[in-house]
């Protein structure tokens, strides 16, 4: 399944009918299993319906840091983002792509 940012976005937790979608470096992963985690009023909601890669490396909840950009960040930053993908590809299952 291919996605754009925008259809991705309708999978951010609200509708308790559709699973849940979190992108990390492009790829889309059902935390659905996640859902008191990533669904409404959960502690990582803001990262649903959004590739969250950028604010994955650096650690942070902040709005701006909320995608799929990886410019600028350090060595340091991208093992993060490393550690963080293979937890996601342990625990939940790959259903897609976030394309352009």
């Amino acid at each position: 399944m291919e996605l754009t940012p925008l259809q991705l976005s309708v999978y951010n937790g609200t509708d308790p009918t559709k699973p849940i979608y979190v992108a990390l470096k492009g790829q889309i992963y059902n935390v659905t299993s996640g859902r008191s985690f990533y669904g409404s009023g959960g502690p990582y909601a803001m990262f649903a319906g959004k590739d969250a890669s950028r604010a994955l490396a650096k650690m942070t909840k902040n709005e701006e840091d909320i995608t799929s950009s990886l410019e600028g960040l350090s060595e340091k930053e991208i093992g993060v983002l490393n550690d963080w993908e293979n937890k996601f590809q342990a625990k939940y299952p790959i259903v897609g792509r976030v394309v352009s």
